[in-house]
């Protein structure tokens, strides 16, 4: 059965199996904890942490005239900017307001 669990037998073998009294280096029974913090660190956290990054420096650059698209698939163009919302115009004399992060990507800076 521990060759389904390797990093468990591992541990195991390290310190002489499950029934002897002798004590093994701590390290070695935490090797495999700290091995997956780090791969989920690697593969999750950061690239979510870079992504959050440059989507709060494309809103804090979005200006009046560049073509939107919101994250419910809104296709539009900005006709107005403030610290919290912005105004899109989805076809002409019909505007919306939408916060912020609900803009999903800038498709096109235009003037």
């Amino acid at each position: 059965m521990d060759f389904l669990f390797p990093a468990t037998a591992f541990a195991m073998g390290a310190q002489g199996g499950a029934g002897s009294g002798a004590q093994g280096n701590p390290i070695v029974s935490l090797l495999p904890l700290i091995l997956m913090f780090v791969i989920f660190y690697v593969l999750l956290i950061r690239p979510q942490q870079k992504r959050q990054k440059e989507h709060k420096a494309m809103l804090e650059a979005l200006q009046r005239g560049d073509e939107v698209v919101t994250s419910g698939g809104i296709h539009a163009k900005v006709t107005g900017v403030t610290d919290e919302t912005v105004t899109l115009e989805i076809a002409p004399n019909v505007k919306i307001k939408v916060s912020k992060p609900a803009i999903a990507t800038v498709k096109k800076r235009g003037g």
